[in-house]
């Protein structure tokens, strides 16, 4: 089922984001915890896709496998890195003839050891020019794309980067999904603005409790957002207390979520960076109160 007639039928929708491991043992490990999922009702659950090839097949079978096996509506993430229109179109169409009907459009991140993303000769340059692509090629499949709160890091001018969003919308994009971000103020700012250049779509909110000081600090500065000052100062303060750290995190994403709900949020979109409980837990909490 395309997720934007899920997000229709029933808000708020709630979802969870994997990344395939490298290796079978991963693999499986991982399909079990995303099987003990199916218990909880998530809406859909996505999983990402590895640059260079690396985990692409793993991306495939594992989105294929959620929704034939396990019986959860999955969406596979696909990017412009190393993969010319052709190889892209193989992989939608692969895509579509397994039964997966979502896809997340990006341009994805420079691969390791570039500083400066650079389209694959026969390849696309923006994730807006991707989801024209699978728009014509395949009209029903159901195109989610990304959207920055606190603007895109290769784009600082917040204007510019609306206009560079309604972009994408204008290719055919369907709902957004936020980066990660701390403070419910830029979303809902972002969310405000979006409307004014008339982006009406869904906008699910991408939430990513901390488990660790080091890792959040690596993620906000790779992708752009910033941590309050307050939260900062007080994960600082137990870091090298890894449960207070998870314990404060959980708090902080469980507070998020339900103000978001209140603000009437589309959905909520969960980066569990393959560790489930601590989404989970979260989940659970909100869901109580749906």
């Amino acid at each position: 089922m395309r997720i934007i007639d899920l997000i229709r039928e029933k808000r708020p929708a709630l979802s969870f984001e994997f990344f395939p491991p490298k290796d079978d043992i991963g693999f499986w490990d991982l399909y079990r915890t995303i099987e003990s999922l199916k218990a909880v009702e998530p809406t859909y659950v996505s999983v990402t896709y590895g640059a260079g090839g690396g985990t692409r097949r793993k991306t495939l079978d594992l989105v294929a496998r959620i929704k034939s096996d396990i019986g959860i509506e999955s969406m596979a993430h696909l990017t412009c890195v190393d993969a010319t229109r052709t190889e892209l179109g193989e992989t939608v169409d692969d895509l579509k003839a397994r039964g997966i009907m979502n896809i997340l459009a990006l341009r994805g991140d420079p691969p390791q050891g570039q500083e400066t993303f650079r389209a694959t000769e026969g390849g696309f340059s923006y994730a807006s020019d991707l989801a024209s692509f699978i728009r014509e090629r395949h009209g029903d499949i159901c195109l989610g794309g990304a959207c920055y709160p606190e603007g895109h890091p290769e784009t600082p001018d917040l204007s510019k980067d609306l206009d560079n969003l309604k972009r994408k919308v204008d290719a055919g994009v369907d709902f957004l999904i936020t980066q990660l971000f701390f403070d419910n103020d830029d979303f809902l700012k972002f969310r405000d603005r979006a409307r004014g250049v008339g982006i009406d779509l869904p906008i699910l909110a991408g939430i990513m409790p901390i488990v660790s000081v080091k890792q959040v600090k690596r993620f906000t500065q790779m992708c752009g957002a910033k941590i309050p000052a307050g939260l900062l100062r007080r994960i600082e303060a137990v870091e090298d207390d890894a449960e207070a750290v998870r314990h404060l995190g959980i708090y902080h994403s469980t507070q998020q979520c339900q103000h978001l709900l209140e603000q009437g949020v589309a959905g909520i979109h969960f980066y569990t960076l393959n560790r489930s409980t601590a989404t989970r837990a979260i989940y659970q909490l909100i869901k109580v109160g749906l």
